[in-house]
């Protein structure tokens, strides 16, 4: 089981910003939608490049290589190229801090 990994302080990551960070090898982003937090992880499903280069519009995220879209709250393909959704994780908020962990391997 993946420990809880520490992503930033509550305040230091404001609504409508994002940050990535490893865990256990995994690159995930951690997304503020409108003050709450949501993970998925940093790979389209389409071809395995990074989501964060692209925009966020709403609860979505576009990939900047193709188009495909994603939802950030579920880690749903939106739209082709892609077709499988991209791994999500989950988020808390322990002492201050927003924590992610991979469960995959749980």
């Amino acid at each position: 089981m993946s420990d809880w990994v520490t992503v930033a302080k509550v305040g230091e990551l404001a609504p409508g910003q994002w940050r990535v960070v490893d865990v256990d090898g995994a690159p995930i982003v951690v997304f503020n939608l409108g003050g709450e937090f949501f993970a998925i992880e940093d790979a389209c499903t389409h071809d395995g490049g990074q989501l964060t280069g692209g925009t966020v519009e709403g609860d979505e995220i576009v990939c900047p290589r193709h188009g495909a879209r994603f939802c950030i709250r579920t880690g749903e393909a939106l739209s082709a190229p892609a077709y499988e959704p991209t791994a999500k994780f989950p988020v808390r908020v322990a002492d201050g801090e927003i924590q992610v962990r991979d469960d995959r391997w749980d």
